[in-house]
């Protein structure tokens, strides 16, 4: 896939480095382009690298994750303000594959498209908002219910592996800008924010499912004594 910069869609200021950074538009100008038949790829600095670079791991997993939300969505089961929630959450999910693919940058240097603390900050509200309502758990839920929910779980699940593969990345290539001929390193907000959007997805598989929807898991022990076997 071909991806070229067209205009520049929004120059932002980031607070924590007072650094303006461009914002621009993409345009897929070609599908399919050959370049990867050697099992190379380009990151988001246009830097070469292997397709089985944890980097790309880790954004591969964050385009799956974003996938299956899209199913669930697709289901036309979920209440609106679950909708509405899951759909800023598409859009932030290609912010953060962004993120991942584009090495941390030396100070001084347009940072790029980051994840930062008010997307996290923004998840956590959510997760409050839909969570403090909903009754304690006296164990463990098993997947399933509705199938806007069953698909939840499986977002749910693809989120948490994209977290762990983005900490694959991180401890290849550290959490801090270049120095010397080390390359930048991974944003560690973007790691947070796999850690807290897979919260929020387990807090919505049982707003969709409803107040009685949870499946519990049983322990052996307690499945033979209800079962009598």
């Amino acid at each position: 896939m071909r991806i070229t910069l067209s205009r520049p869609l929004d120059t932002v200021g980031d607070r924590r480095t007072g650094v303006r950074k461009v914002i621009g538009m993409v345009r897929l100008t070609r599908i399919y382009t050959r370049t990867g038949d050697g099992g190379e790829t380009h990151l988001g600095d246009m830097s070469v690298t292997a397709k089985t670079d944890p980097r790309v791991a880790a954004y591969g997993d964050v385009d799956e994750t974003n996938s299956v939300v899209g199913v669930a969505l697709a289901t036309g089961e979920l209440p609106a303000e679950v909708a509405e929630v899951l759909r800023s959450v598409q859009n932030e999910l290609f912010d953060l594959g962004a993120d991942l693919s584009n090495p941390l940058k030396a100070p001084g240097q347009p940072p790029g498209l980051r994840i930062e603390q008010s997307a996290i900050d923004r998840l956590e509200t959510w997760c409050d908002r839909f969570g403090d309502p909903l009754p304690s758990l006296p164990s463990f839920i098993l997947p399933g219910g509705s199938l806007g929910a069953a698909q939840l779980h499986v977002a749910r699940t693809v989120a948490r592996r994209a977290e762990r593969s983005a900490w694959s990345a991180a401890k290849r290539y550290g959490v801090e800008p270049p120095t010397g001929d080390s390359p930048g390193g991974v944003n560690p907000l973007a790691i947070t924010y796999l850690n807290r959007l897979s919260d929020l997805l387990f807090i919505l598989t049982r707003v969709v499912n409803g107040p009685n929807g949870d499946l519990l898991w049983l322990p052996g022990g307690e499945r033979i004594d209800r079962e009598g076997r």
